[in-house]
């Protein structure tokens, strides 16, 4: 029997697309693997009402029995939200994923680039992943790096988890060259926290800049690589920078007495900030990931402002 393996389109995304609208693409491991359960449904369905309060349509993509879908629909969001054997994939996963028919949700890599192959030019996501501590020894890094190399998308991120080599990660996307701008700042953010302790290079400082850059990047015809667009929480919303480095450093503890490592070393890191914060790191996560969604959305917006179609979205004859 012959299954068609191509990506499929929610009805909403299907009409953006058919009307020429802005679509913000956003992942689906917040869902099955960064939130705990029934969090993580409450949540998905605020981050895709911050991208429609702003202006654009939302686009939450995963793997639903093996296909690949552009707008999950409510109920599939549920059903990755609540089933104990979701995959979590990166680019390599997927078509291995829709061999075996599989329940998957897509990490930053993935997602971004499906949504460049669907045509959608920005994402909003949490954190990136990056360059672990002590790679130099365990080689580990994520495939976001390598993936934002190639994948022509604005990522509107609260910089890299604190819980990884920062400083390392910055050096790799410099070699990959991947650009990195800070939203309304020259500093680089630490996820939880609003600093991440290094400067930048560039600060862009309205949607409308950051549609320049599309624009630029499309019509040059040079790089194909993504753009990291920074997006730090105020100061008075981050989470206390002193309980932060306290947490962290337990939780390296327990990675290296546990030997916890590779894919299993967010989700662990990331639920025991949970637990050890008393839910006060799951408040903020959630504050990044709907600034970060509606800023994506009007980035998309100012993308789309006097064309037919938003620039770089593929809307089909």
């Amino acid at each position: 029997m012959t299954t068609d393996f191509a990506i499929r389109y929610g009805e909403h995304v299907t009409r953006a697309r058919r009307d020429g609208r802005p679509v913000v693409a956003l992942e689906s491991t917040i869902i099955s693997h960064g939130l705990p359960h029934p969090d993580n449904i409450r949540v998905a369905r605020e981050i895709e009402q911050a991208v429609r309060d702003n202006g654009a349509v939302p686009a939450t993509i995963g793997m639903i029995g093996g296909e690949v879908i552009v707008g999950l629909e409510d109920h599939q969001v549920e059903r990755l939200a609540s089933a104990e054997s979701v995959a979590k994939l990166s680019v390599r996963d997927l078509a291995v994923a829709a061999a075996r028919r599989a329940d998957g949700a897509t990490t930053v890599a993935a997602t971004s680039a499906i949504a460049a192959a669907a045509g959608i030019g920005v994402f909003a996501t949490g954190g990136l992943g990056g360059v672990h501590r002590e790679a130099n020894v365990t080689y580990d890094e994520s495939a976001d790096l390598t993936a934002l190399a190639r994948t022509p998308i604005v990522v509107v991120c609260a910089g890299v988890k604190s819980i990884l080599d920062v400083g390392a990660t910055l050096e790799r996307l410099e070699t990959l060259g991947v650009s990195v701008a800070g939203f309304r700042t020259r500093r680089f953010p630490g996820f939880f926290i609003t600093d991440g302790g290094f400067d930048l290079d560039w600060q862009l400082d309205s949607p409308e800049q950051v549609a320049d850059f599309i624009r630029a990047r499309a019509e040059q015809g040079v790089s194909e690589g993504a753009l990291v667009l920074a997006n730090p929480l105020p100061t008075d919303e981050q989470l206390d920078p002193a309980l932060h480095d306290r947490t962290l450093a337990t939780g390296l503890n327990l990675l290296a007495e546990q030997n916890i490592t590779g894919k299993a070393v967010t989700p662990f890191l990331l639920g025991h900030f949970h637990s050890s914060t008393e839910g006060r790191s799951l408040a903020v996560n959630i504050r990044i990931i709907l600034r970060n969604a509606a800023l994506a959305a009007r980035i998309a917006v100012a993308t789309s402002s006097g064309s037919s179609a938003p620039v770089g979205f593929a809307v089909p004859a």
